[in-house]
């Protein structure tokens, strides 16, 4: 999760740890629009949540299911990279995010998710003029630099190898080909959190991830057009 706490996985069914993603244009509601009859779409995200709170609770709110997963994105490293004195609250070192997020695997596997189906997502790049304002609003100085959530993302990147689990690294993505601050700010809201185009580029790049994990599944119940007017419980009652 980022900026937040972040799982969801996919049902048949599909599991997000991010929980403004199913806000309007939300990344989460275009991901869940394609996979509408497929899989149930489930948003796991805790707002200002890291990885160190995200262990407590994931047994909680991913429990053991007889449902099937198709996949599980993990979303995290905004908060862990708070600058420690000055938000010590969230602040996770970056060793101790490494193997939080290791951990999370070993769970995850432990309930039967496996390595193929896990994608973590890296925190996104910091817009520090725009996130200073907000901070500034709150009667706080700016708590967080993009040069440390570059470190947090590159260490995802690392522990996804490591793990052997596919790995979404927005924080360089959303700056390739030179960025400067200024361009890729259109996808934060205010500094820090995703904006509309920052949702639709997280969609548009976690679809290319999650496609192949999930063309292959049935559509849940037939097309109208198939369904047998005379005996309709032919058609929907059949496995």
């Amino acid at each position: 999760l980022y900026g937040h706490f972040g799982f969801c996985s996919l049902l048949w069914h599909a599991v997000f740890l991010f929980q403004f993603a199913f806000q309007a244009n939300g990344w989460g509601s275009e991901i869940s629009h394609k996979l509408a009859r497929k899989c149930d779409v489930v948003n796991r995200g805790l707002s200002g949540y890291n990885t160190r709170w995200a262990k407590i609770v994931l047994p909680r709110i991913v429990p053991i299911s007889d449902a099937p997963i198709a996949a599980v994105t993990v979303f995290f490293g905004a908060n862990d990279c708070a600058v420690e004195d000055k938000n010590p609250a969230q602040h996770v070192p970056l060793q101790e995010f490494t193997d939080n997020l290791k951990d999370i695997v070993k769970y995850l596997l432990s309930i039967g998710v496996s390595n193929d189906k896990i994608i973590f997502i890296t925190p996104p790049p910091l817009q520090e003029a725009a996130w200073e304002k907000e901070c500034l609003l709150k009667g706080s100085a700016l708590n967080r630099l993009n040069s440390v959530s570059g470190q947090y993302a590159q260490a995802c990147v690392q522990a996804a190898g490591q793990s052997g689990v596919d790995v979404l690294d927005l924080w360089t993505l959303m700056q390739k080909d030179g960025f400067s601050p200024q361009d890729f700010s259109v996808y934060l809201s205010d500094g820090l959190h995703l904006s509309d185009k920052g949702n639709q580029f997280v969609a548009e790049h976690l679809w290319t991830l999650l496609e192949r994990r999930v063309t292959d599944l049935p559509f849940i119940l037939p097309y109208w057009g198939d369904v047998d007017p005379k005996c309709p419980e032919s058609s929907l009652l059949c496995d």
